[in-house]
């Protein structure tokens, strides 16, 4: 019936049953439908309680039929089959489930329990083939539906094992066969990978470039599973399928609204089309941390005063902006209202365009209700609204290769056509793209698709909220003992659903902080939120974007007396072998994605303790950071983890890096030329590196982007100002800090560094 040698995954059947004594009728029946499944090359899982049963069920989903044994006049039986029951619809509405009965007692079955089941099996009457049968035609069934087109066929072609006389050269893997260091790539990789890594000349698979066959397929497959109109799979990042919106949205002369937040793909993907960028700032608090654009900014009024105050787009268009960008959510985990923030950039733009590359898993989860670009349905959508685009990289916050990127579409006014959205899409793309990345976008969307979307997105939620409570109450019982410990950069207190009371963080109920979206919304004035008087319910936190705070930094941004530099953490942590997503001055952000494990982040909480006891006793950094010091052996080899970090702290004190990073981000530069213009420059070679001594005043000619989180302080053709001014003034602050600190230096596309740390950057010739 099925060859699981050459089948993508093995069929695996789980029986549940409890309390069926050994030597009786049923346990033989049980028994022989288990050999005969045997038989077929099936693994046959059986758990004897129904307990397991959910553990199993939990734990793998390659589970394709279930097998339910339940005593339909014992109560407690049947509320634990029951319980079992709801797991699996929770997670997997299309499983099969099979009640195994004898056609007597099936009339006595609760009516629960028949809803979530898909038939019987009358285990005593009917033969064992006859079952078997009837089992392994319901997991055909449900394996046909299971996977999605573009896996479904590209799995189907590479078993074939055709010869290939078409590139890549190493058909199928082979050629890696003729050599030793091939053999181990071989090896290492496995014969799938290269089975599947076909040529565009496959005509089976279709075209990326004409979205034809599976792989087209594949594209409305995700469009209906992410909410879109239209979808398409890009195998070069989110920064790709920026550039492509964009380009096939705005051209030269054009303006293009966009977040000063905005990565830098945007930027070049405005040098490529020549389009006049007129930029939207957002607020900053006292960790630097970036906050939404506030709703008075992105106003028809303000948006014409942006426009007027820029004078590239008064000499350069006719003051009418095409397009708008705006980073949803933002790299900390602000998560915009959008459909208030379509309500005011829809009054200027008629395409609006989200970056959502860290946030692809927002529509599975009703947490995130109308905070995501496809928000609703297409079928509901207001076609005089705005169209929508959004980008999502399906690699960094869903499941699928590095690379793997969508670009979703909601169409309103002044659509853009397939034909021509076509065009810029063929720009970009690869005429020989790697297959298994355009299958992983399949398989990403597949998993996110019914419940399990939902299971898989509250398993992130439930170990997002279980730490952030855990530092909290952690935190609050050093604090009361007048000693330090590290906190988490969310709400001080929820209002309790039921009594409507206000209280601690730590207390809160763990069910409402994981399903009521009031308790991650940044309200008016809130301290710990630092960005004012904001819009009620216009932004929210997203939990699983865990920002642990080191201490340091008063409600106002001035620094306190005492305080732990963020980056000396991570370096110890990194010596753990934890490896953070980014560290600001006092703050490290942890994702907490799909992929987490359950109690994963006990080992990163025991780390923090330890970190705390390294500290507090001053442990010789030639202990805890023995790299570090082997590099840089004469700064580092007398010190203690408390005196690097009292060292670093007082330095950041005197150089005043946090406010300048505030600072610097929170101005906009005059622009001199648009980032085409400077880019011309600089391909004329009509440029020369400048030390920040030097730059007052001019022009650069690329951008200047701090990492993390990777925003431009600078754009090509920006001026840098005074020389007493915040942009030069951040840098000079950078420089300082990284000629005192080695190993700890910064890392900011667009500069240069020397062997003594000096900064120069490319500026226009005069």
């Amino acid at each position: 019936m099925f060859n699981n040698n050459t089948d993508p995954f093995r069929v695996k059947i789980l029986m549940i049953y409890e309390e069926v004594p050994g030597n009786t009728a049923v346990a033989r029946a049980i028994k022989a439908l288990r050999s005969d499944l045997e038989a077929d090359d099936v693994k046959v899982i059986v758990s004897e309680s129904f307990a397991d049963g959910e553990a199993v069920i939990k734990s793998d989903p390659a589970i394709q039929c279930v097998l339910l044994k339940v005593e339909e006049k014992d109560n407690q039986c049947c509320n634990k089959a029951l319980k079992v029951l709801d797991v699996i619809r929770s997670r997997n509405h299309n499983l099969p489930v099979f009640l195994m009965a004898g056609r007597r007692d099936a009339s006595e079955v609760p009516v629960d329990i028949l809803d979530k089941v898909n038939d019987f099996i009358w285990i005593l009457e009917d033969t064992t083939d006859f079952i078997s049968g009837r089992i392994m035609a319901a997991v055909e069934h449900y394996r046909e539906f299971v996977l999605p087109p573009m896996f479904k066929a590209l799995a189907a072609f590479a078993k074939v094992h055709e010869y290939s006389w078409h590139t890549p050269g190493h058909t199928g893997g082979t050629a890696f066969l003729k050599s030793t260091a091939g053999r181990a790539f071989f090896n290492f990789f496995n014969e799938e990978v290269f089975r599947s890594d076909l040529s565009i000349s496959v005509g089976e698979l279709g075209s990326l470039l004409d979205h034809s066959g599976p792989i087209g397929e594949s594209e409305k497959y995700i469009a209906g599973v992410f909410g879109a109109d239209r979808s398409y799979t890009v195998t070069n990042g989110s920064s790709t399928s920026n550039r492509v919106i964009l380009m096939a949205s705005v051209t030269r002369n054009q303006i293009a609204l966009c977040d000063r937040n905005c990565h830098k793909s945007v930027e070049h993907a405005i040098t490529m089309s020549g389009a006049v960028p007129v930029y939207l700032v957002p607020s900053r608090n006292q960790y630097g941390i970036i906050g939404p654009i506030l709703p008075d900014k992105l106003t028809a009024e303000a948006v014409k005063k942006s426009v007027a105050d820029n004078r590239l787009a008064a000499d350069h268009s006719d003051g009418k902006p095409v397009h708008a960008i705006i980073t949803n959510s933002t790299y900390d985990g602000l998560c915009y209202n959008v459909k208030r923030v379509k309500e005011l950039l829809g009054q200027s733009v008629d395409r609006l365009h989200f970056d959502e590359a860290w946030y692809g898993y927002a529509r599975f989860n009703p947490l995130y209700r109308d905070r995501y670009a496809m928000s609703g349905n297409p079928a509901d959508y207001d076609r005089n609204d705005p169209t929508i685009f959004a980008t999502q990289s399906t690699h960094k916050l869903l499941a699928a290769f590095s690379q793997a990127s969508m670009i979703h579409i909601r169409e309103g006014r002044n659509p853009i056509d397939h034909k021509r959205f076509n065009e810029a899409f063929m720009m970009h793309a690869s005429t020989s793209p790697f297959y298994p990345i355009i299958a992983s976008n399949d398989i990403s969307a597949a998993m996110m698709e019914g419940e399990g979307g939902k299971a898989l997105t509250d398993d992130a939620i439930d170990e997002a909220v279980s730490f952030r409570k855990t530092v909290a109450r952690i935190n609050a019982e050093y604090r009361s003992k007048g000693d330090w410990f590290f906190n988490v950069w969310q709400p001080d207190y929820i209002y309790d659903d039921e009594s409507g009371k206000k209280i601690p963080f730590a207390d809160a109920s763990e069910q409402q902080l994981t399903t009521d979206p009031g308790c991650w919304l940044l309200r008016p004035g809130d301290k710990w939120h630092g960005f004012g008087d904001i819009e009620d319910g216009y932004c929210m936190l997203d939990p699983i974007k865990v920002s642990v705070t080191t201490p340091g930094v008063a409600d106002n941004g001035d620094l306190e007396e005492w305080g732990i530099p963020a980056a000396v953490l991570t370096s110890y942590l990194d010596g753990k072998g934890i490896v953070v997503e980014k560290t600001t001055d006092f703050t490290i952000l942890f994702l907490f994605s799909i992929g987490v494990t359950k109690g994963k982040w006990g080992t990163l909480l025991n780390a923090l303790f330890e970190f705390k006891n390294d500290y507090d006793n001053n442990t010789p950094l030639s202990r805890i950071m023995p790299a570090l010091v082997k590099e840089h052996e004469d700064r580092y080899r007398k010190m203690g983890l408390k005196d690097l970090s009292d060292e670093m702290y007082k330095t950041m004190k005197e150089l005043g890096t946090t406010k300048a990073l505030s600072a610097g981000f929170s101005v906009l530069p005059q622009p001199d030329l648009t980032p085409v213009e400077a880019y011309e420059q600089l391909v004329k070679n009509n440029i020369e590196s400048l030390k920040l001594d030097e730059m007052p005043g001019r022009t650069v000619a690329t951008g200047v982007v701090p990492y993390p989180p990777g925003i431009p302080l600078l754009m090509p053709g920006e001026n840098a100002g005074p020389a007493d001014g915040p942009l030069l003034g951040y840098l000079k602050a950078l420089e300082a800090f990284d000629r005192k600190f080695p190993g700890f230096t910064h890392d900011t596309h667009g500069v240069e560094v020397d062997n003594e740390q000096n900064y120069t950057i490319m500026c226009i010739k005069k």
